[in-house]
């Protein structure tokens, strides 16, 4: 009898648990599909989580407040959440937040030809990619700040770009675009295979408009939202201007001075140094004693060719470039394919890099068929032919571009010993496209990089990095074009701008000084002229040159205002100047502070007319640094870019 009891109080209470979860199961998935967010199933998870929900997974991130639809992709934003959106001030930026990453791959660590795996996620919305680790001493907010995504600058200088002759017809202009944001299985199941011709984009599509998306921002350092979510339409860039002038306001983030980043290169210099090469090699001491000569370089008093207070030190940069002449030896990799190997474009906002290319590939006293005999190894992609290529529209993915140059180094370590001699110490690349530091900063980490977009706080290594000048380059048989102004008594102009409204600083700039000042000739994009003769005359008559930065930091317009022999002022925060590393760039340009722009023309007539004078005889003085010859002259662009990263890597030896 008791036996008998106990089996049906045992079915009685297996019976009212079953049905008991029956009834809270029904009652979650009608909170879930009836009420918003589902405010029960909420509950389940920790108070800072929001679910993220695209084709039917879900993943977690912080609190939501609200959610917005980002490419067939529910986000519920909060204070905290992992994707931030808004628009503000023209800024058309995607920013991550600090603990994801915005592709997915394992990257190798290429010191020593070991392998060290870093654990990106396979899937964005199944886990949060964890952020890889720096091996350079530097402050870690230069190396571990969140990567902001910028679109490319379709038209960096605001006349310039619209008016290419006709014999540059053959030039496809940089398309604006979004870089990825989140990782794509398209784009990682795509086979990138580095002896074959990669898929070629349609030229004929811009990647903006494949790639049609949400615009948003987000602060950094309090991650609070500011704005709304705004659709970007066709002709967003020149329709919003008006619009989104009522709320301008400008990043809130730390700012490295120019003079701050003179101690930094000290600082760097002092405890940077590459890894121990694996096996000894002759040419390794004949850096050493390079290095040794020019340490002790003797005093130089006057040069002709060289205008000492443009220097930091005169007698060192002309005994490194000497030795350099004598010494230096490069080998290129012949392996890998056009276009993305050995085919740059010699036109447009980042023709350095094919400049560049061209000349050292053509050269004949630099170059080493010998690898045994070479100081440095050249790696000669185009990083502007890569993202026209191999990006995939809409795919919000670095990770063709990436598994391209990786699938590139792994067959450069097959065949040679030498990038593993190093960990790729010896090696460099020369990179002008906005995307080109993300694309190299874990695969080529150790490389000696020279990037237009030196963005000190994006990951640039002072004194292992090189500030590549961008160029805007018209015509291939004539790049000198139009160089020259008038002289500094007959400029007649205070200050000049005009250029599109990329990025949330120039607006700012406009706001304040647009149709306010008559001294100060602040525009937008300026109405098209033949041979862009208005642009040209406004530069060649201008006191100082605005030279206010995009999306990126870098801009040609630095060098247009040293070409036109106007005084650069130089409006971005962060950016490294060109051969930072020898040139003295006080000397010959003005540095304002973006938050500075109130006080622009004050700040402008605080310098008296002898310092003027003189600033402007020292951008004449520099302007043969900054010149594209078709067969390379002494000191001119080529020759100074081979010079820093021979000279960088130089400071990067020490004696074992």
């Amino acid at each position: 009898m008791d036996q008998q009891l106990l089996r049906l109080c045992q079915m009685g209470t297996k019976s009212l648990i079953w049905v008991t979860g029956m009834m809270f199961a029904a009652i979650l998935v009608f909170q879930y599909f009836e009420l918003p967010y589902g405010n029960v199933l909420s509950s389940l998870f920790s108070a800072d989580k929001v679910l993220v929900v695209r084709n039917g997974s879900i993943s977690t991130g912080h609190s939501p407040n609200k959610s917005e639809m980002i490419n067939n992709m529910t986000v519920l934003i909060g204070s905290n959440t992992t994707y931030a959106i808004n628009e503000r001030a023209n800024n058309t930026e995607i920013f991550n937040g600090r603990d994801r990453n915005p592709w997915d791959a394992s990257v190798r660590d290429r010191n020593g030809g070991t392998n060290q795996s870093l654990k990106f996620d396979e899937d964005i919305n199944a886990e949060e990619a964890r952020e890889p680790e720096q091996s350079f001493n530097v402050k870690n907010d230069t190396t571990n700040s969140n990567f902001s995504m910028h679109k490319i600058e379709e038209d960096e200088n605001s006349s310039t770009s619209e008016h290419i002759e006709s014999s540059d017809a053959g030039f496809a202009s940089p398309s604006p675009a979004l870089p990825p944001m989140t990782s794509s299985h398209a784009s990682s199941q795509s086979v990138v295979d580095i002896d074959s011709t990669p898929p070629v984009v349609d030229s004929n599509t811009t990647l903006l408009e494949k790639d049609r998306t949400t615009a948003s921002d987000f602060n950094e350092n309090s991650g609070n939202l500011r704005g709304e979510l705004i659709p970007l339409g066709d002709n967003s860039s020149l329709n919003r201007v008006t619009e989104v002038n009522k709320e301008l306001e400008m990043p809130t983030s730390s700012v490295v001075s120019i003079s701050e980043m003179n101690n930094l290169l000290l600082q760097n210099r002092a405890s940077y140094h590459s890894m121990t090469p694996q096996w000894p090699s002759a040419v390794d001491q004949e850096l050493l004693h390079a290095k040794s000569l020019v340490k002790n370089a003797p005093i130089i008093k006057n040069d002709p060719s060289l205008y000492a207070p443009l220097y930091r030190n005169v007698s060192m940069f002309k005994r490194s470039y000497e030795l350099m002449e004598d010494t230096l030896k490069v080998y290129i990799y012949r392996e890998g394919k056009k276009p993305v190997l050995h085919q740059p474009r010699l036109t447009g906002i980042y023709a350095s890099e094919g400049w560049f290319m061209k000349l050292l590939e053509a050269n004949q006293k630099f170059i080493t068929k010998d690898p045994r005999k070479a100081h440095l190894f050249y790696l000669p992609f185009s990083s502007q032919m890569l993202e026209e290529t191999l990006y995939i529209a809409n795919s919000h993915s670095f990770d063709n571009l990436i598994k391209f140059l990786k699938n590139y180094l792994d067959l450069i370590e097959a065949k040679y010993p030498f990038w593993n001699r190093t960990g790729g110490a010896d090696h460099f690349l020369v990179a002008c496209h906005d995307w080109a530091p993300t694309e190299t900063n874990q695969l080529m980490a150790k490389c000696l990089r020279a990037l237009c977009n030196a963005d000190v706080k994006e990951g640039f290594v002072l004194g292992k990095d090189v500030s590549l000048p961008e160029t805007y380059v018209h015509l291939v048989k004539n790049p000198l074009r139009d160089i020259g102004g008038k002289p500094a008594s007959q400029r007649s102009i205070l200050a000049f701008f005009a250029g599109n409204m990329h990025g949330y600083l120039r607006p700012i700039l406009l706001q304040h000084w647009e149709n306010k000042d008559p001294d100060m000739k602040i525009f937008g994009r300026m109405p098209k002229s033949k041979g862009n003769k208005n642009y040209l005359r406004h530069m060649k008559n201008s006191k100082y040159c605005i030279c206010a930065k995009g999306y990126e930091v870098n801009s040609p317009r630095i060098v247009e205002a040293i070409l036109y022999e106007c005084v650069p002022v130089i409006i971005s925060d962060n950016f490294v100047p060109p051969f930072f590393e020898v040139l003295n760039w006080e000397s010959f340009a003005v540095f304002v502070l973006e938050e500075d722009i109130p006080n622009l023309k004050s700040i402008l007539l605080s310098i008296p007319e002898k310092r003027y004078l003189q600033l402007q005889l020292r951008v004449q003085k520099v302007q043969k640094h900054f010149l594209w010859h078709a067969k390379p002259e002494k000191y001119d662009i080529f020759h100074m870019i081979l010079h820093s990263v021979w000279y960088n890597r130089l400071h990067q030896l020490s004696p074992t």
